[in-house]
């Protein structure tokens, strides 16, 4: 009895989860499930050997809906966006990779291998589940097709009237057909965008480009292009965020202003949300949409001209500064870049802020130490990721004076910032959601202070976000687009993008352009050529 019990209670629960995390509860799982129904009365007409085939295959297939669905409920819940069964596979590993930084090695290892075992429990418990309800079914078989006329009443009924007990989970599912129907339209949708991937990277408006054609009108100058961690829109515009966040970029346009420099604002539609950062440091270098892992190895086994290579071309020396990059990074070479400065190199010793925890400031001052102020140096272009604001946003750090950044070691003293467990932060939304709002402040506090500091006539600042946090903070819809700045003291810089029409300032207003991500490399290339044009 106690097996039986428990192959119900599988079975049902399978049937009837909500498509998403945030749905999930008691009353919630009081629904009719539609297919359970059907698969009940097929398997009571059918004949005895029959049914011993149908139902553990009517399993297997339920068992693999179901991990599917359980992909699906994460995905949604962090990257808002469904699991691609073709594509996303890689991006477990990456999740593996990122629970290394936050739970350690034996933390990450034990969430992975239970992940695993919990899949394969799944597809191989539930055929045994499902026959053994067969049997019981086809034992009783009077009483089960009662049962199933009474509830296929109800079903239709309650789906008549649209009931809910939960909103907005209906109490006539169809949830495995859904999750069936949108796990195929997810195919046709992959391998259509992956199609149009394949026809746009077959061209490339620049790649034949003379080197001396590029980027003249920025020749002398520093250009450093920084993408703020998760600085999406919703930094500015949702009310748990906006009131202080807007407050520092205005102080700080005033302040920039004060010291001769100008800003000019916009959006981007990144190509991910909540994660996948490479992907969208691909699509904004590469001109091109790359949202999956299967696209951007296609990317990087091309020669198709990025940003940084253009730069390279032109004559910029390019480096590439990941404070929280382990390992080789073979991607460099497509990217151009003739440094890279990542956790092994960049000096950094502070024992409470490295890897995605590493402090912005201290990035930028190892930068400026390391390049910067190296003698007898030509123009630089540097692509730097800032992750002080990166996930699970636990550790804050203060804004240090900048003489006093050295090693790092300073941001280990008491007063150097604010540190909460990451436990205790991941399991109160309220203390994660302070902890994201804190953290782009000091993000965009510590670039508007390096500037202060740093700045010259020679320095041009581009710095915008990668993409949205995940929906548990940034809220449901709040789409893909995160802000662009472009920052400099030369008025001609700023003049050559008059026609942009961006906002003035370090935050764009909600009336400034959106723009694809994917378009910014040719706007970008074709406003700093050789010729006057505006974005096509």
């Amino acid at each position: 009895m106690t097996v039986t019990i428990a192959s119900a209670a599988l079975v049902f629960i399978a049937l009837v989860a909500p498509r998403e995390v945030g749905q999930l509860s008691p009353l919630a799982l009081l629904r009719i499930p539609l297919e359970g129904l059907l698969g009940a009365a097929l398997l009571l007409v059918l004949p005895a050997r029959a049914r011993r085939i149908v139902a553990p295959v009517a399993g297997a297939v339920l068992g693999v809906v179901t991990v599917l669905r359980v992909l699906q409920m994460g995905f949604l819940s962090v990257l808002a966006r469904p699991f691609d069964p073709l594509f996303d596979w890689p991006q477990l590993g990456s999740a593996v990779e990122l629970l290394h930084g936050s739970l350690g090695d034996a933390g990450a290892t034990a969430v992975a291998v239970g992940a695993v075992v919990a899949g394969v429990v799944l597809v191989v418990v539930m055929p045994l589940a499902v026959r053994r309800l067969a049997g019981v079914a086809a034992r009783h078989r009077g009483a089960t097709a009662r049962a199933v006329a009474v509830l296929t009443v109800a079903w239709i009924g309650c789906f008549a009237v649209g009931a809910q007990l939960v909103a907005p989970v209906p109490v006539a599912a169809r949830s495995v057909a859904a999750a069936a129907t949108q796990t195929a339209d997810q195919v046709a949708t992959s391998l259509h965008d992956q199609r149009v991937f394949d026809e746009q990277s077959a061209s490339d408006a620049f790649g034949r480009t003379a080197d001396a054609d590029l980027l003249t009108a920025l020749r002398g100058k520093d250009v450093v292009l920084t993408f703020v961690e998760s600085y999406g829109r919703s930094a500015l515009e949702n009310p748990q965020f906006a009131p202080t966040v807007d407050a520092v970029l205005d102080e700080g346009t005033r302040r920039l202003a004060a010291d001769g420099f100008s800003a000019r604002s916009a959006f981007l539609t990144s190509s991910v949300t909540g994660g996948g950062s490479w992907l969208a440091h691909a699509t904004l270098l590469s001109g091109l949409q790359v949202t999956n892992q299967h696209s951007f190895d296609k990317l990087v086994g091309s020669n198709r001209l990025t940003l940084s290579s253009a730069f390279g071309r032109a004559g910029w020396e390019t480096v590439s500064v990941m404070p929280s990059s382990v390992g080789e990074w073979p991607e460099s070479t497509f990217y151009g870049f003739d440094r890279v400065y990542d956790s092994s190199n960049l000096g950094n010793r502070s024992g409470t802020y490295s890897g995605f925890q590493t402090p912005d400031q201290y990035t930028l001052s190892a930068f400026e130490r390391l390049e910067r102020s190296r003698a007898g140096r030509g123009p630089l272009m540097a692509e730097i990721p800032l992750v002080t604001s990166h996930w699970p946003w636990a550790e804050v750090p203060k804004l240090r004076d900048w003489a006093d950044i050295g090693d790092g070691t300073v941001f280990d003293q008491p007063e150097a910032g604010r540190s909460e467990s990451v436990e205790a932060v991941e399991s109160d939304p309220d203390r994660m959601r302070d902890g994201y709002r804190r953290s782009i402040e000091y993000s965009l506090s510590t670039l508007i202070s390096y500037v202060e500091t740093y700045g010259d006539d020679n320095l041009v600042l581009v710095f915008l976000g990668d993409h949205q946090p995940a929906t548990f903070v940034s809220g449901d819809g709040a789409g893909k687009d995160v802000p662009i700045t472009i920052v400099s003291r030369d008025p001609g810089v700023l003049d050559r993008i008059a026609g942009w029409g961006w906002s003035t300032g370090l935050r764009p207003d909600a009336q400034a352009p959106v723009w694809p991500m994917a378009s910014f490399r040719d706007r970008f290339l074709t406003a700093y050529g050789p010729t006057r044009s505006g974005a096509r």
